[in-house]
C-alpha cells in the first residue's frame, strides 16, 4: 500500500495572470551562462550534440510545452507546483500528454524502490522518444552518480527556483546539473496548484532523525525551517486566493522550528489565528514522528480541537517491536507511540490517527512481527500504510542481514489481511456530519468531502460545490470511505464584516463553543485554543440550525446596513488626504485674496 502522502500526479496547467519574469532574471544569455560555469560536479552546464540537432523553434525561450510527472510525497508535489508556476509565468505551456511535450520534467522520490524504478522506466521512455529530460527531486540529490542520470539535466531540491533557466538550457541542448544546497526556496514563488482549493505548504525541509533505512535524509539533508512570520504571511496569501485546505508538509512536521528556536505549537497557534472564523478554510497537520511531539502533546491536542483544524494526524510507528525500532534508530519505543495515540485520542473528540508499518526489516523475528500485529489489532487504525522493506543504497540498513523475501511477503500479506478486516466507519450510517468538499472522485461521478476527522465522504452534486462546506447525512459505509447525501450547504459570511465580530465578548472557560466568543474559528489564544473553543467534528442538527438561522439573519443585516463612519475610525491616509485638501484650499484662498488686493491697488 502507498504511503499516506504518496501522490502520483501528472502535469498541471494554468498561469498566474500578468506575471512574467524579466529575461535577465533567468540567465538566457549563453555567454553569461558560460562565464558562470563551475568546475564543481554538483553545479555545471555541459554542451552536447543535441544543440546542433535542436529545431529552430526550440531556440526561442518560453514557447515550448512541458510535461511534469511527480512521484512521492506532498512535499514533492508542492515543489512541482512551484516549478510549474515559474515555467508558466515565463510563458511555457504545460500538458498532461507526454507525447505533446517538448521537454519532460520528472520530480522523483527515493523513499521506496518501486517509485525509483518507475522513474527509471519513464527516463528510458523519454530517451526513446528523443525528449529532452530534466530530473528533479530526491533521487538526483541523494544519488547524483546514478547511471540513469547520465546525459540528462538534474536539479536539486533546494534549486527549484532556478527551474526556468535549467529547462531553457536543456532545450538548447545543454546538460545542466544544479545540486548544491543553498538557502530555502522562497514561499512566494509563482505556483500552479494541482488542486486550486488545496495549498501544500512546506514548513521545513530535512529532519533531525537518522533512521537506518531512510534515503530521504541524504537528499533533503538536515532540518531547515521557514520562519513563523513567512509561513503566516503565506497562509494569509493563499486564503485570499480562495484556498480551502492548507496542508502543512515536511519530512517531519513535529521537528519544525528546533533549528530556529521555536516549535510546532508556536507555529500552529500563529496559523490558526489567520483562519477565517466561518470555517471556510481548514488546516491539516502533516506527518510527524513520535519523538518530537511527545513533549507537546497537550498543546497539539488543543490545536487539533480547534474548529478549523482537522482532527487527523499521521504518526508512523513502523514496528511494534522495540528491538526493531532500535535497529531502525527510530528514537522511541512502542510504549511511547502508544502514549501519543492514547493521549490524543483522550483529549481530542473524534481523533483519527493513521500510521505506517515496514514488514521484514532486517533482523525482524516472528516474535517482533507478532508484536506489530498486536499493536495494529489493539488500535484498529482506520488507515495503515504497509510496506515491505526495500534496502536503499547507501543506508546502514542495506548492509544488514535481510529477512528472506518469501517471509517478508508473507508477513505483508498477513498484516494487510488483519488491517482490511477492520470496519472503522461502522456506526456512521445515519449520522449527520459537516464536510469540506475539495475534489472530484476518480469515478468522475462523486465529489470528495472530508469530515473534521478527515473521513472521506463521497457525495453527488454539481462541481460548483467544490470549495464549499456542507452538512451531509451518511447513507452507507464502505471499507475506505463513506457515502452521503448533502442536506444543507453553508454560506460563508462576508469577510469585510469581520470587524463587527470584534464587539463580541472575550472567551472564557465557561464558553462551550466558539459561536459567541471573539476568537470564533480563529484562535482562543495559545493557551485556550481548543479548550474554550472545543467543537468536535460531529455537529448536532438542532444546534446547527439555530446557528445557521442566526448567521443568515446576520448576513442579511450586513448586506443592507451601511455603517456610519467617524473621524475616530479614519486611518492615517484618510486624515492626510483631508489635511492636504484643507491646506490646498487655504492656499488657493490666500492667492485669490492676494491677486484681488493687487488689482484693487493698481486701480
Amino acid at each position: 500500500m502507498e504511503d499516506i502522502e504518496d501522490l502520483l500526479a501528472g502535469g498541471v496547467g494554468g498561469a498566474p495572470p500578468g506575471f512574467r519574469l524579466p529575461l535577465n532574471a533567468v540567465g538566457i544569455n549563453p555567454k553569461t551562462n558560460k562565464s558562470k560555469r563551475s568546475s564543481s560536479k554538483q553545479d555545471q552546464i555541459t554542451a552536447s550534440n543535441r544543440d546542433s540537432l535542436a529545431p529552430p523553434s526550440l531556440k526561442i525561450p518560453g514557447t515550448q510545452t512541458i510535461y511534469i510527472k511527480t512521484f512521492g510525497c506532498s512535499h514533492n508535489q508542492s515543489d512541482s507546483e512551484y516549478m510549474a508556476g515559474q515555467l508558466t509565468a515565463f510563458g511555457y505551456a504545460l500538458t498532461e500528454v507526454p507525447e505533446d511535450a517538448d521537454l519532460w520534467l520528472i520530480n522523483t522520490c527515493t523513499v521506496k524502490s518501486p517509485s525509483q524504478s518507475a522513474m527509471s522506466t519513464l527516463i528510458t521512455r523519454g530517451r526513446s522518444g528523443k525528449k529532452p529530460l530534466v530530473i528533479a527531486g530526491c533521487v538526483p540529490q541523494g544519488s547524483r552518480d546514478l547511471k540513469e542520470l547520465e546525459g540528462v539535466s538534474v536539479v536539486g531540491v533546494q534549486q527549484i527556483d532556478r527551474v526556468v533557466e535549467i529547462v531553457e538550457e536543456t532545450l538548447k541542448g545543454h546538460e545542466v546539473r544544479l545540486l548544491t544546497r543553498k538557502t530555502l526556496p522562497a514561499l512566494d514563488l509563482p505556483k500552479v496548484r494541482r488542486n486550486n482549493f488545496i495549498e501544500i505548504l512546506p514548513i521545513n525541509v530535512g529532519c533531525l532523525g537518522a533512521c537506518t533505512y531512510c534515503k530521504t535524509k541524504h537528499a533533503r539533508g538536515h532540518l531547515g525551517s521557514y520562519t513563523v512570520d513567512s509561513l503566516v504571511e503565506r497562509v494569509r496569501t493563499v486564503i485570499s486566493e480562495g484556498v480551502k485546505e492548507i496542508w502543512l508538509s515536511s519530512e517531519d512536521t513535529g521537528a519544525y522550528g528546533r533549528d530556529i528556536g521555536v516549535n510546532l505549537p508556536i507555529l500552529l497557534n500563529a496559523i490558526v489565528k489567520e483562519l477565517p472564523s466561518d470555517q471556510s478554510t481548514m488546516l491539516r497537520i502533516g506527518m510527524t514522528n513520535p519523538p518530537f511531539i511527545l513533549e507537546h502533546l497537550k498543546e497539539i491536542a488543543a490545536v487539533l480541537r480547534h474548529p478549523c483544524v482537522y482532527t487527523f494526524l499521521h504518526v508512523p510507528v513502523q514496528s511494534g517491536s522495540d528491538s526493531v525500532l532500535t535497529a531502525m534508530n527510530r528514537e522511541y519505543t512502542a510504549s511511547e507511540f502508544r502514549t501519543v495515540v492514547d493521549t490524543l485520542t483522550e483529549l481530542v473528540p473524534g481523533m483519527q490517527i493513521a500510521t505506517d508499518i515496514i514488514c521484514g526489516f532486517p533482523g525482524e523475528t516472528d516474535e517482533d512481527f507478532s508484536q506489530t500485529v498486536e499493536l495494529i489489532k489493539d488500535y484498529k487504525f482506520p488507515q495503515v500504510h504497509i510496506s515491505q522493506f526495500y534496502p536503499r543504497p547507501g543506508t546502514p540498513a542495506a548492509k544488514m542481514k535481510k529477512v528472506q523475501s518469501k517471509i517478508v511477503k508473507q508477513r505483508s500479506r498477513e498484516l494487510t489481511s488483519v488491517f482490511e478486516a477492520f470496519a472503522p466507519y461502522t456506526g456512521m450510517e445515519g449520522r449527520e456530519e459537516r464536510i469540506w468538499i475539495t475534489e472530484v472522485a476518480t469515478d468522475g461521478i462523486h465529489l470528495v468531502g472530508h469530515t473534521k476527522g478527515y473521513v472521506q465522504v463521497l457525495v453527488t452534486g454539481p462541481e460548483s460545490m467544490l470549495g464549499t462546506s456542507a452538512m451531509a447525512r451518511i447513507t452507507s459505509v464502505g471499507r475506505w470511505s463513506v457515502f452521503g447525501e448533502v442536506i444543507e450547504t453553508f454560506s460563508y459570511e462576508n469577510r469585510e464584516t469581520k470587524s463587527r465580530e470584534e464587539t463580541k465578548p472575550p472567551c472564557s472557560s465557561t464558553v462551550s463553543t466558539c459561536e459567541t466568543c471573539t476568537c470564533s474559528g480563529e484562535s482562543c489564544g495559545e493557551e485556550r485554543s481548543g479548550e474554550a473553543c472545543n467543537i468536535s467534528g460531529n455537529i448536532s442538527r438542532q444546534d446547527d440550525r439555530k446557528g445557521e438561522s442566526n448567521r443568515e439573519e446576520k448576513a442579511i443585516q450586513e448586506e443592507v446596513v451601511v455603517p456610519r463612519s467617524s473621524v475616530a475610525n479614519w486611518g492615517f491616509i484618510d486624515k492626510a488626504l483631508v489635511c492636504g485638501v484643507f491646506v490646498s484650499s487655504l492656499t488657493i484662498l490666500v492667492l485669490l485674496i492676494s491677486i484681488a488686493s493687487r488689482v484693487l491697488m493698481r486701480q
